[in-house]
């Protein structure tokens, strides 16, 4: 297919051959907003979400050593947990922008997919959770339904299901010039168009299909008699809803842009500076929500919420005591020895 080669295709801020003076400035105004972006995620952003993330994985590992038991929606939390922190750490990739990453065709394509593998992962597991919590006030009927009380059956099948879709978005990459370099994204911009559409529809599209349900019956249907009411049922697991709304929103912005960036592929066109500078900054926003809902998990997820407080309340206790055992200094007036 002629849409398969790809080797026209550039970067608008690569491709300074003809361009003009104004469109010089538009790339030079262009970086300066992506580079100043690069460094605030950098700063703030990543420090907060590893370090949240680190947090999660203590405490439920510690929950577990205490008690030899894990609920189920703790161990999603925890797979959702270890892949949004791969993602931080492939985040890394954007510390050469505005400029971006010089690797091989290959290795572009082995960090893409480690990529896809962990994006795929954490929106799956978060439809679980989701279901999960569904059937706490609708106790399960069904056998499919009953199957999600196994948790770790279920992350085998998300796990297997994920590695098949990030293994075909390796493929839509494309399997010419592996030993070639290149300027490299965690999507990157060579692939195939086809790329784009099966992560679109595979990676928002039937997630946002499998949530819509959810949220449509935990609103509109009537619960059992025994069943908490709404407002108290949602005040349980606080984190998952306002994750649900991040999620949303982040890779809405982020999908449309990849969508956007398939249209300008068929239409054999590398888009302009604008272009390029809403795609990075897509990219940019969806590490953003890796780190928020991993922030969200520590300070609204009881057990993580609960243990911060321990914590916290031990530090105020040690502060007093070693207050109160310190020695006041007394000023002792010295008296002179002459009479």
């Amino acid at each position: 297919m002629t849409s398969h080669n790809m080797t026209w295709i550039s970067y608008p801020s690569k491709n300074l051959a003809f361009t003009s003076p104004e469109e010089i400035e538009d790339i030079i105004a262009s970086q300066n907003i992506i580079s100043r972006l690069m460094h605030c995620y950098i700063a703030f952003f990543v420090p907060t979400g590893l370090i949240a993330g680190i947090c999660i994985l203590v405490v439920l590992i510690k929950n577990y050593v205490q008690h030899k038991v894990i609920e189920n929606l703790d161990l999603l939390l925890l797979h959702f947990t270890i892949s949004n922190i791969i993602m931080i750490l492939l985040s890394f990739t954007v510390i050469t922008r505005p400029d971006y990453l010089t690797a091989t065709h290959l290795t572009c394509n082995v960090l893409s997919f480690f990529f896809n593998f962990s994006y795929f992962n954490s929106q799956y597991v978060f439809v679980l959770m989701l279901l999960i919590l569904l059937l706490k006030r609708f106790p399960p009927r069904t056998a499919l339904c009953k199957a999600t009380q196994r948790p770790i059956l279920c992350v085998g099948i998300v796990l297997t299901y994920t590695f098949c879709l990030a293994l075909t978005e390796a493929v839509l990459v494309g399997t010419d010039n592996y030993h070639l370099e290149t300027d490299c994204q965690l999507d990157p911009l060579f692939a195939w168009p086809e790329y784009e559409i099966v992560k679109f529809t595979f990676g928002f599209g039937i997630p946002l299909f499998l949530q819509i349900p959810c949220f449509t019956v935990l609103l509109a249907k009537a619960a059992p008699a025994e069943a908490p009411a709404l407002q108290q049922h949602i005040r349980t697991s606080p984190a998952l809803y306002v994750i649900s709304i991040t999620m949303f929103m982040c890779r809405l912005f982020y999908n449309l842009m990849l969508l956007f960036r398939t249209t300008l592929k068929f239409q054999k066109s590398t888009g302009t500076t604008k272009n390029e500078l809403v795609m990075n900054i897509a990219e940019i926003v969806l590490f953003c929500e890796s780190c928020a809902s991993l922030v969200f998990i520590l300070c609204l997820h009881k057990p993580c919420k609960d243990e911060i407080l321990k914590v916290i309340q031990n530090c105020r206790r040690k502060t007093t005591a070693n207050n109160h055992h310190e020695i006041p200094e007394t000023n002792v007036p010295h008296e002179s020895g002459s009479q």
